[in-house]
Protein backbone atom coordinates (compact mmCIF):
# COMPACT_ATOMS: atom_id res chain seq x y z
CA UNK A 1 0.00 0.00 0.00
CA UNK A 2 0.71 3.80 -0.65
CA UNK A 3 1.55 6.34 1.87
CA UNK A 4 0.44 9.53 0.50
CA UNK A 5 2.19 11.97 2.78
CA UNK A 6 2.16 15.90 1.73
CA UNK A 7 5.76 16.15 2.26
CA UNK A 8 6.43 14.05 -0.59
CA UNK A 9 4.44 16.63 -2.71
CA UNK A 10 6.38 19.58 -0.97
CA UNK A 11 9.84 18.01 -1.79
CA UNK A 12 8.52 16.66 -5.45
CA UNK A 13 6.91 20.54 -5.89
CA UNK A 14 9.74 22.21 -4.76
CA UNK A 15 12.33 20.15 -6.09
CA UNK A 16 11.06 20.75 -9.66
CA UNK A 17 9.39 24.44 -9.18
CA UNK A 18 11.28 26.30 -6.83
CA UNK A 19 14.37 27.67 -8.24
CA UNK A 20 12.99 28.52 -11.75
CA UNK A 21 9.85 29.67 -10.71
CA UNK A 22 10.52 30.79 -7.23
CA UNK A 23 7.30 29.17 -5.67
CA UNK A 24 6.91 27.06 -2.37
CA UNK A 25 4.49 24.59 -1.51
CA UNK A 26 3.81 24.82 2.10
CA UNK A 27 1.43 23.50 4.92
CA UNK A 28 -1.35 26.03 5.50
CA UNK A 29 -3.97 26.29 8.43
CA UNK A 30 -7.71 26.16 7.84
CA UNK A 31 -8.10 27.60 4.12
CA UNK A 32 -5.92 27.10 0.83
CA UNK A 33 -3.69 30.33 -0.01
CA UNK A 34 -1.41 31.65 -2.77
CA UNK A 35 0.78 34.21 -1.78
CA UNK A 36 3.24 36.04 -4.14
CA UNK A 37 6.46 37.10 -3.09
CA UNK A 38 6.99 39.96 -1.45
CA UNK A 39 10.34 41.15 -3.26
CA UNK A 40 12.33 39.92 -5.98
CA UNK A 41 14.47 37.78 -3.62
CA UNK A 42 11.14 35.62 -1.45
CA UNK A 43 8.97 32.73 -2.76
CA UNK A 44 5.64 32.82 -3.39
CA UNK A 45 3.94 30.61 -1.25
CA UNK A 46 1.32 27.87 -2.12
CA UNK A 47 -0.28 26.71 0.67
CA UNK A 48 -2.45 24.22 1.15
CA UNK A 49 -4.63 23.22 4.33
CA UNK A 50 -4.40 21.11 7.01
CA UNK A 51 -1.35 18.96 5.34
CA UNK A 52 -3.98 17.59 3.47
CA UNK A 53 -2.58 15.46 0.42
CA UNK A 54 -5.82 16.37 -1.62
CA UNK A 55 -5.64 19.62 -0.70
CA UNK A 56 -1.93 20.10 -2.34
CA UNK A 57 -2.69 18.46 -5.57
CA UNK A 58 -6.11 21.04 -5.81
CA UNK A 59 -3.80 23.83 -5.32
CA UNK A 60 -0.97 22.70 -7.19
CA UNK A 61 -3.98 22.21 -10.59
CA UNK A 62 -4.32 25.56 -9.45
CA UNK A 63 -0.91 27.05 -9.64
CA UNK A 64 -0.16 24.30 -12.82
CA UNK A 65 -3.07 26.56 -14.47
CA UNK A 66 -2.44 30.32 -13.67
CA UNK A 67 -0.57 32.44 -16.09
CA UNK A 68 2.11 34.74 -14.82
CA UNK A 69 -0.50 37.80 -14.53
CA UNK A 70 -2.44 35.34 -11.86
CA UNK A 71 0.82 33.89 -10.19
CA UNK A 72 1.47 38.05 -9.06
CA UNK A 73 -2.36 38.14 -7.20
CA UNK A 74 -2.98 37.10 -3.93
CA UNK A 75 -4.94 33.43 -4.72
CA UNK A 76 -4.18 34.11 -7.94
CA UNK A 77 -7.10 37.05 -8.29
CA UNK A 78 -9.91 34.66 -7.57
CA UNK A 79 -12.66 34.91 -4.79
CA UNK A 80 -13.60 32.36 -2.57
CA UNK A 81 -16.63 32.34 -0.68
CA UNK A 82 -17.71 29.80 1.53
CA UNK A 83 -21.42 30.37 1.79
CA UNK A 84 -22.78 30.59 -1.63
CA UNK A 85 -26.18 31.04 -2.77
CA UNK A 86 -27.03 29.05 -6.08
CA UNK A 87 -26.11 31.44 -8.55
CA UNK A 88 -22.60 31.81 -7.17
CA UNK A 89 -22.23 27.93 -6.47
CA UNK A 90 -22.66 27.59 -10.29
CA UNK A 91 -20.19 30.32 -10.72
CA UNK A 92 -17.85 28.72 -8.62
CA UNK A 93 -18.27 25.02 -10.19
CA UNK A 94 -17.33 26.52 -13.59
CA UNK A 95 -14.23 28.12 -12.13
CA UNK A 96 -13.47 25.12 -10.31
CA UNK A 97 -14.01 22.60 -13.02
CA UNK A 98 -10.15 22.73 -14.92
CA UNK A 99 -8.29 22.78 -11.65
CA UNK A 100 -10.65 19.79 -10.15
CA UNK A 101 -10.23 17.84 -13.71
CA UNK A 102 -6.41 17.98 -12.97
CA UNK A 103 -6.36 17.49 -9.76
CA UNK A 104 -8.07 14.20 -10.95
CA UNK A 105 -5.21 13.58 -13.32
CA UNK A 106 -2.76 13.96 -10.39
CA UNK A 107 -4.65 11.67 -8.46
CA UNK A 108 -4.64 9.49 -11.08
CA UNK A 109 -0.47 9.72 -11.60
CA UNK A 110 -0.10 9.72 -7.37
CA UNK A 111 -2.42 6.29 -7.47
CA UNK A 112 -4.76 8.50 -5.09
CA UNK A 113 -8.45 8.48 -4.80
CA UNK A 114 -9.76 11.49 -6.19
CA UNK A 115 -13.00 12.82 -4.75
CA UNK A 116 -14.44 16.25 -6.01
CA UNK A 117 -14.65 19.39 -3.66
CA UNK A 118 -18.02 20.18 -3.96
CA UNK A 119 -17.75 23.07 -0.54
CA UNK A 120 -21.44 23.59 -0.53
CA UNK A 121 -23.64 20.19 -0.60
CA UNK A 122 -27.03 22.13 1.17
CA UNK A 123 -27.14 23.85 -2.06
CA UNK A 124 -26.84 20.75 -4.46
CA UNK A 125 -26.87 17.59 -1.91
CA UNK A 126 -25.58 15.72 -5.42
CA UNK A 127 -22.84 16.15 -6.69
CA UNK A 128 -23.03 14.19 -9.98
CA UNK A 129 -23.74 17.00 -12.46
CA UNK A 130 -20.38 18.52 -10.87
CA UNK A 131 -18.50 15.11 -11.11
CA UNK A 132 -19.66 14.91 -14.70
CA UNK A 133 -18.19 18.00 -15.91
CA UNK A 134 -15.21 17.28 -14.04
CA UNK A 135 -14.45 14.10 -15.68
CA UNK A 136 -15.23 15.67 -18.85
CA UNK A 137 -12.57 18.44 -18.38
CA UNK A 138 -10.20 15.69 -17.18
CA UNK A 139 -10.61 14.12 -20.95
CA UNK A 140 -10.56 17.24 -22.39
CA UNK A 141 -7.12 17.91 -20.39
CA UNK A 142 -5.80 14.45 -21.59
CA UNK A 143 -7.27 15.02 -25.62
CA UNK A 144 -5.98 18.23 -25.79
CA UNK A 145 -3.07 18.14 -23.92
CA UNK A 146 -1.30 19.66 -20.09
CA UNK A 147 -0.15 22.88 -19.18
CA UNK A 148 3.95 22.73 -19.27
CA UNK A 149 4.44 22.27 -16.01
CA UNK A 150 1.27 20.14 -15.40
CA UNK A 151 3.35 17.90 -17.52
CA UNK A 152 6.36 18.55 -15.50
CA UNK A 153 4.69 17.20 -11.43
CA UNK A 154 2.06 14.32 -13.43
CA UNK A 155 5.89 12.89 -14.50
CA UNK A 156 7.23 13.43 -11.24
CA UNK A 157 4.48 11.94 -9.38
CA UNK A 158 4.22 8.62 -11.33
CA UNK A 159 7.44 8.60 -11.27
CA UNK A 160 7.50 8.91 -8.12
CA UNK A 161 4.39 6.10 -7.19
CA UNK A 162 5.58 3.78 -9.98
CA UNK A 163 2.61 4.84 -12.47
Amino acid sequence: MVNHDATDLIRLFDGLFARRYRCRLVRGGDEPLYLPAQDASGYHQLQFAHGYFASALHEIAHWCIAGPRRRQQVDFGYWYQPLRDLQQQTQFESVETAPQALEWIFSDAAGFTYRPSVDNLDLRPDPSAFLAQVARAKTRWLTNGLPARAIEFRRALAGYYGD
